[in-house]
């Protein structure tokens, strides 16, 4: 028998604050001067790696950021999710600190950062579980194909362990009325460890007594693909407003289930969704 245990990180953070630093810097100048950045951001299935709660939830969530300096941020974001029995319900906040450096070129980008999710305690998204998150990653940009690797420690009641890597190629336009258009095609590949327990029959025989079975129960950690992910992020830029419309495909694999018993077992299949928002820097 197989249980699952969620340790998933939270899909505010990887859609809206990662993702999203490394394309507008092509659209906007960073400064050397606090800049504080707000914004409110839609969600139409929320997922972790084409992981679903039961009732398939969409969510809103307002994002409020300060850059220190151009390689030291933090910001918050509280999470409101809609179902077929929740309208508007809040499920908590998801609150960031990270540092990323440059190259001199701007070719090489180091992002180092520290997730601290405050779910309700009755929270029923699936990455609610999580505690705490360290993640990194590094990405090489050129003219013909970004590439990006990363990785990430997550706790839990449990640590898990993840790694990703991904290519994209950014399109950018410039408009006539300081309009500015950014596409970038993307794939990515998503693993990490997976923690369930397994119980097996053992059987037992001493001289010349009958066999007897004994139940044996292991914990047991296997890192397994988790998801492919494709997405095409377009971001709309004019001065300090930017606009942003991200759909998304993704495949969850090895999918943890337990016969008979759905509660305990992970939901997902491969679905289209989209994320949708703006941001004002002031």
């Amino acid at each position: 028998m197989k249980k699952m245990i969620c340790i998933l990180l939270p899909v505010v953070y990887f859609l809206l604050v990662q993702p999203l630093n490394a394309q507008t810097t092509h659209t906007t100048k960073a400064k050397n001067k606090v800049q504080f950045k707000v914004g409110a951001f839609y969600n139409s299935n929320l997922n972790y790696y084409g992981r679903t709660d039961s009732l398939r939830s969409t969510g809103f969530f307002p994002l409020a950021e300060i850059w220190f300096t151009r390689n030291f941020y933090i910001n918050a974001a509280p999470v409101f999710i809609s179902n077929a029995i929740s309208r508007f319900e809040y499920t908590g906040t998801v609150a960031t600190a990270g540092y990323q450096v440059k190259s001199k070129n701007e070719k090489f980008i180091t992002h180092i950062f520290f997730t601290k999710p405050l779910y309700r305690s009755n929270s029923q998204l699936v990455q609610s579980a999580l505690k705490e998150q360290l993640s990194g990653s590094f990405s090489w940009q050129n003219k013909y194909l970004n590439m990006a690797i990363g990785g990430d420690l997550k706790h839990s009641d449990k640590v898990d362990y993840g790694l990703n890597a991904g290519v994209d190629h950014i399109f950018r336009h410039q408009f006539p009325g300081q309009f500015v258009l950014v596409i970038d095609p993307s794939a990515y590949i998503y693993a990490g460890t997976q923690q369930f327990t397994s119980t097996y029959y053992k059987k037992n025989s001493f001289l010349i007594f009958p066999a007897t079975e004994q139940a044996v129960t292991k914990q047991v950690s296997r890192l397994n693909i988790l998801s492919y992910e494709f997405s095409v992020p377009v971001i709309l830029a004019k001065n300090k407003l930017q606009v942003i419309l991200i759909p998304a495909y993704v495949a969850p694999q090895n999918l943890i289930t337990v016969a008979n018993k759905p509660g305990i077992s992970e939901r997902g299949k491969s679905m289209l969704y989209v994320t949708t928002g703006a941001k004002v820097i002031f």
